[in-house]
């Protein structure tokens, strides 16, 4: 099994030049990490949501809702909800896991 840290991951990003990697898939569970560069582009996601924030900081929109973000910080976005950061710093990178079924688990 490849080791999900977070030099693995980057390197994974650098590698293929991309914003966000998919690393690991086992039932209805993606590990990725996300890179964004300048600006946060994202759309809503069929699935519910979990990221935890591995370096640098910034700001986190979810629906009506803004607050800073920094290192260690985990952050849970329902699916179908409008989020993304914003006036992150140049380092900020973090996990992302999705899981369970399109539309989300019940709450």
């Amino acid at each position: 099994m490849k080791r999900l840290t977070i030099l693995n991951a980057l390197s994974e990003l650098e590698k293929d030049s991309v914003l966000y990697k998919v690393l690991f898939n086992h039932g209805t569970l993606e590990v990725g990490i996300f890179k964004p560069e300048k600006e946060d582009n994202q759309d809503p996601h069929p699935r519910d949501e979990i990221y935890i924030v591995t370096s640098g900081s910034g700001l986190f929109i979810k629906g009506n809702e803004k607050q800073p973000v920094e290192v260690g910080e985990v952050l849970f976005v329902p699916a179908g909800v409008e989020h993304r950061f914003i006036d992150f710093t140049d380092d900020f990178t973090t996990w992302v896991f999705f899981y369970g079924p399109e539309g989300g688990e019940a709450g």
